[in-house]
């Protein structure tokens, strides 16, 4: 049992509630044109009682309407409309002991054991809160960003370590993973030598592990931003993907979206030419020659990782998904500085997806205001919460499997 069917049965002892209410008003009615008007102790205490839920319900003011314009309306029997409040209220005391147990069962991250777990040389973190959970695989966007979503880089985010934890609490079981070349996954190879492929078959490999040792016929595979590519391009061809998961993925190629967050920045205009350049021929299938590069674009342009930017450039991410054949669901935050809603808009043209827009959500799936300095603040703030309706989301989209 789920916060959402806990919901849903707190919901139903509202409209319980609201029906027993409606029963007073009509019984009151009813009564009225049998018996001649009169005012007893126990009708007087009915009267404030109901009138005290009416102004609960409804409000001080319409509520008091309400109740004067049912006391003015003649005799009532007491004894029917303290069955009825009191039944009300049984109600919402049954439906919010339901929603506490519900909420009081529900797995403490901070209790469950994270274990090592390894496809080969790659390495990764199982969260599971119970057996027989749902699996999801998630992997991580560009860049050396370690399994929890941290960088050398100055990200210091713990996303998705916190995003582990959330599903946890909903009861979803996730494998948070190194990429090969970095941090626990190093022993896997040279982390400039890759391209779409090789990740995508290292993700194949983590499908693998993943269900043997969990017993699952399929995983979930949950990209962020640049890893949306890479499992996208993974879950082609497979029978054991239970759906996609696509948050702040690109829906442009990614020289595109490149070449925006360059222009975004105000920065960085006396670098523009020459990095659309690097970006045109690497977009060619041809290097790009750095001898004479500003340094600032080094990092991004080195040679040993140009043919890995080679493989992505050429990746047509909205192709990728249409080819994946699964259920996709596509989160995009509205307060993301490196991938727009357009972005996901373009992704949702691909069979079998829904899109879901989230309004505060940045690109280290935080809660952050859109102007430039306070979103960039998230990431570098861990304590921060990863946004909750994302974890909504993700959860309602695997209990809603078909």
């Amino acid at each position: 049992m789920t916060m959402t069917l806990a919901l849903w049965l707190v919901g139903g002892a509202v409209v319980l509630l609201l029906m027993l209410l409606v029963i007073v008003l009509i019984a009151r009615s009813l009564e009225t044109k049998s018996s001649p008007a009169a005012t007893t102790p126990a009708s007087s205490k009915a009267d404030a009682a109901a009138a005290t839920a009416m102004k609960a319900l409804f409000g001080a003011a319409l509520g008091e309407k309400i109740a004067g314009a049912n006391k003015q309306s003649g005799k009532t029997s007491g004894k029917h409309i303290s069955l009825a409040i009191g039944g009300a209220v049984g109600a919402i005391f049954i439906g919010s002991a339901i929603a506490e147990f519900v909420d009081s069962s529900r797995p403490d991250p901070a209790s469950l054991e994270p274990i090592e777990i390894s496809a080969g040389d790659l390495h990764g973190t199982l969260l599971s809160p119970k057996a027989k959970a749902p699996v999801v695989l998630i992997v991580p966007g560009s860049g050396p960003t370690d399994r929890n979503g941290n960088s050398p880089m100055g990200v210091n985010t713990d996303m998705y370590k916190l995003l582990a934890e959330g599903l946890a609490r909903e009861g979803i079981a996730t494998v948070r993973v190194d990429k090969r070349g970095m941090f626990g996954s190093k022993g896997a190879g040279d982390p400039n030598t890759v391209s779409v492929d090789i990740y995508a078959n290292d993700y194949r490999g983590w499908i693998h592990t993943i269900r043997e040792q969990t017993g699952r016929k399929c995983v979930w595979l949950l990209g962020h931003s640049e890893g949306a590519l890479m499992v996208s391009a993974a879950a082609q061809g497979r029978k054991d993907v239970c759906g996609l998961i696509l948050v702040s993925g690109m829906g442009r190629k990614m020289g595109d979206v490149l070449r925006q967050q360059l222009q975004d920045n105000p920065a960085n205009a006396p670098l523009l030419d020459q990095a659309f350049a690097a970006i045109s021929a690497l977009e060619g299938g041809q290097h790009y020659d750095t001898t004479n590069m500003h340094p600032a674009l080094l990092p991004l342009f080195a040679p040993p990782v140009q043919d890995f930017l080679i493989s992505v450039f050429a990746v047509d991410p909205v192709e990728a998904v249409r080819k994946a054949r699964v259920r996709t669901l596509i989160v995009q935050g509205r307060n993301d500085l490196q991938v727009t809603v357009e972005d996901a808009r373009l992704l949702n043209k691909a069979p079998r997806t829904k899109m879901e827009l989230i309004s505060d959500m940045n690109h280290v799936l935080k809660d952050a205001p859109f102007d430039r300095a306070g979103n960039l603040a998230t990431y570098a703030n861990p304590s921060l919460p990863v946004s909750p309706r994302l974890v909504r989301e993700i959860e309602d989209f695997i209990e809603n499997d078909d």
